[in-house]
């Protein structure tokens, strides 16, 4: 994003008021003496957004039902966003009412399929882990926009009851969803999270999730959408170390 003085400068037409101001070559705007541009940092709606189109398109390229749109959705989603567990980069209450308004949806829907499964247990005798594995994400969703250690200890609680679920039920994909869950928030902001380790793991994770719930897509769908997480973190100024701890400089494009 160009200064406000480039900005205002080229607007009307004239010369931009850059200087080069030291033997590197690196131009300055000779009125506020940044470069001519402000940080663009990559936002958690944006994150979002990406997810959501890989589960769209997923839904659109694998048989069609509404449970199995609803579940490559969600997942990608969430993969798109779990890289972010480690910090307050994410959805927080700095995007205003907006934000307050999607965190709550999320907990209402995450609630409600809670209630749904509940009364299809009580009802039938049988669990249906879609409806509770698209719940649970969404139930986590909803705790990322929370900010602080109350906000890392209340995602670490939910990771210790997918690992209790998912030990419960034989699922390893849950189990290692929830692991993840519980260690990550603790991590410095873009650290080990941020690494092509990382992503290693969450595409064993997508692999196992996809044989526990037998639906195929899952796993391309979970490694894409934090793909896309680490590429799109890439092209900030900030950078990702990919190959962090073992080579600790960002890469940036």
């Amino acid at each position: 994003m160009l200064c406000r003085h480039v900005r205002y400068i080229i607007g009307i037409g004239t010369n931009v008021p850059f200087s080069s101001i030291n033997k590197r070559k690196e131009w300055r705007c000779s009125k506020c003496h940044s470069n001519g541009f402000t940080p663009i940092n990559m936002k958690g709606t944006t994150h979002l957004a990406i997810g959501a189109a890989i589960g769209a398109a997923a839904a659109i390229y694998y048989p069609f039902t509404v449970k199995n749109a609803v579940l490559y959705i969600t997942i990608a989603s969430l993969s798109a966003l779990s890289a972010d567990l480690d910090g307050p980069s994410l959805l927080s209450s700095k995007l205003g009412k907006a934000a307050r308004w999607i965190r709550e949806l999320m907990m209402l829907a995450a609630v409600l399929l809670i209630v749904c499964g509940a009364y299809y247990y009580f009802k039938d005798g049988r669990i249906d882990m879609k409806m509770l594995v698209t719940a649970a994400p969404l139930f986590l969703l909803s705790l990322i926009l929370r900010q602080g250690m109350i906000r890392n200890a209340l995602v670490s609680l939910v990771g210790c009851g997918l690992i209790y679920m998912g030990w419960d039920y034989g699922m390893n994909g849950v189990i290692g969803f929830g692991a993840f869950v519980v260690v990550v928030p603790w991590f410095k902001h873009r650290g080990m999270s941020h690494t092509v380790w990382a992503l290693i793991l969450w595409a064993y994770i997508g692999r196992s999730l996809e044989t526990d719930l037998q639906v195929q897509g899952i796993a391309i769908v979970a490694l894409l959408g934090y793909l896309s997480h680490l590429l799109a973190d890439t092209t900030t100024p900030s950078g990702v170390k990919w190959l962090y701890p073992f080579y600790k400089k960002s890469i940036k494009l």
